[in-house]
């Protein structure tokens, strides 16, 4: 157990020493295992051996686990969704409140600490990293689906959602339902799960001397605890969270790519197909992996940006570009002016979107959170708590806005002119259909797919990295091999979650594994809040 001098001081730096839970480079060569693994931390070997039985048992006993997950799914969220959306609330309300008060003015890694990162770097890193597969995945799909569900069910459903009152037949009342319904689910509250996690890691890890992991967020409630098995849960609860949650977004992302390799070059949509992709992907995610973030993550997020960009504005000058800008400013307002409807965790009537969106939007964002905000913190020092917060709350979910309103905003212009088919292909496809609409077809269904690869391997890439700190004790210079070790087994897991159940699968695993983490960052408020009194603070 790690030692510490004392309780964390006024001035706010903990003192640490660097013993067996923080050692020190001259001791890593010493204390690896088998295959160059640095197994000293009790984190790795109880979370690596409890993922590799769950791999072993959804592929021995496929059927039985795939009725498991089509069970658990549905079970947790309808059961659960009050504290999921509440949960989310107050993670916007503590972001929002910390953005505008006094403590808004600390900066990460005291105050002279420059930026390690331009802007641009900067950015493109945090938001390839936190929604790339997904608004590549849902960016046509969610939008179009809750506009025809508008337009279809309207008032008359026996649990329809309170504001879809007039929208049955009302196509332009059932497009801005549609969209705020999206951007909710792709807007502050996500971002506010991040940034709450991003920023209590860089707090504790830059300014107090901390670890760089979960538990060091915890040391004011748990003092010297979290250097013994109460860290040890909460670390092993961060892995499973983000393995988890990025073996969804990896099965999201082999589904969609299948999706557009058929369309363009007839490859059959087929489970071999799936998880032929997601070998292939992660062996080019190992690469990256082994040139680290600066040659490898860093890199590829400025490539995904600079592709997504151009799509983005080809989708807006070939779609209906008018309708795409005035539609942008009008989204705003209608998500502010449903906000409060669909945020309520106490007056929500329609199961299917409380539950088989929100409550699992939610909780996906969860246990995403240690990956995503381990990433953020770790290119984030030098950056005030103010400036931190609205680069990684309020721009993000700009673009967010921006990339919904072009993609599914152009996908219902398309449907209202007559495309049906766009509405009636499969989620995964319905991106390819879209622009098999407009032109140059086939050009920008390939940087799509392109996309979505790229994606996927730096979501693959930076979760490795991530988890390979949380299970070396908070060591962001590890064995390369041990990064290796986990982007292997999360491309593992995805492929076992697909052969075992499907995207219920994938989903059912993110919610379950968001749900305890959901109160752990609860608890990561209090103690962020409580961390940041004692900084001093930038003039």
């Amino acid at each position: 157990m790690a030692e510490s001098s004392g309780e964390v001081t006024p001035e706010g730096k903990a003192n640490i020493v660097a013993t067996d839970y923080t050692v020190g480079q001259d001791n890593i060569q010493r204390e690896l295992g088998p295959f160059g693994l640095d197994i000293h931390n009790p984190v790795f070997v109880v979370s690596g051996l409890t993922i590799a039985a769950f791999v072993f048992l959804t592929l021995a006993l496929p059927d039985i686990a795939g009725e498991f997950f089509n069970w658990l799914r549905p079970a947790l969220t309808s059961t659960f969704d009050w504290f999921f959306l509440s949960a989310a609330n107050i993670f916007v309300l503590v972001a929002v409140g910390l953005m505008v008060s006094p403590l808004g003015k600390v900066r990460l890694g005291g105050t002279e600490a420059k930026a390690d990162y331009s802007y641009l770097g900067w950015f493109a890193m945090l938001f390839a990293a936190g929604m790339g597969i997904g608004l590549m995945f849902f960016g046509v799909a969610e939008p179009l689906t809750h506009f025809s569900t508008s337009v279809a069910e309207g008032a008359g459903a026996p649990d329809s959602w309170a504001p879809l009152a007039g929208a049955a037949g009302d196509q332009e009342a059932a497009r801005q339902l549609g969209m705020a319904a999206t951007i909710f689910h792709w807007g502050l509250h996500p971002w506010a799960i991040y940034a709450i996690v991003a920023l209590s890691l860089a707090l504790f890890a830059y300014n107090k001397g901390l670890p760089l992991s979960v538990r060091s967020i915890f040391y004011p409630i748990f003092g010297e605890r979290v250097w013994g098995w109460t860290g040890h849960i909460i670390d092993t609860l961060a892995v499973f969270a983000t393995l988890f949650g990025l073996a969804t977004s990896l099965g999201f992302g082999a589904e969609q790519a299948n999706a557009g390799l058929e369309a363009l070059f007839g490859i059959p949509v087929t489970d071999t197909s799936k998880v032929l992709l997601i070998i292939g992907i992660t062996a080019i995610a190992l690469i990256s992996v082994y040139r680290g973030i600066d040659g490898g993550v860093k890199r590829l997020s400025e490539i995904n940006m600079v592709l997504a960009a151009l799509l983005l504005l080809f989708v807006i000058i070939g779609g209906p570009t008018l309708a795409i800008m005035t539609g942008f400013f009008g989204n705003f307002v209608a998500y502010g002016q449903h906000l409060p409807a669909l945020s309520n965790p106490f007056a929500r009537p329609d199961a299917n979107f409380s539950q088989g969106w929100t409550a699992f939007y939610w909780a996906w964002w969860i246990s995403w959170s240690p990956f995503v905000g381990m990433f953020i913190a770790r290119v984030s020092r030098g950056r005030t708590v103010r400036e931190f917060i609205f680069c990684v709350l309020l721009i993000p979910t700009v673009v967010s806005v921006l990339w919904m309103t072009a993609f599914g905003g152009t996908a219902i212009s398309l449907v209202n002119e007559g495309y049906q088919a766009i509405a009636d292909a499969p989620l995964e496809l319905q991106l390819f259909s879209m622009l098999a609409e407009l032109p140059i077809a086939q050009i920008t269904s390939f940087v799509g797919i392109v996309l979505v690869i790229v994606f996927f391997v730096t979501s693959s890439d930076s979760g490795s990295l991530v988890i390979d700190t949380i299970t070396a004790g908070g060591k962001v210079d590890a064995p390369k091999t041990q990064r290796m070790f986990w982007c292997i087994f999360e491309g593992l897991v995805a492929i076992a979650l697909l052969l075992g159940g499907g995207l219920a699968a994938l989903q059912a695993a993110a919610v379950s594994t968001g749900l305890p983490f959901a109160a752990v960052l609860l608890l990561a408020c209090y103690a962020l809040i409580k961390g940041l009194m004692s900084e001093p603070r930038a003039k």
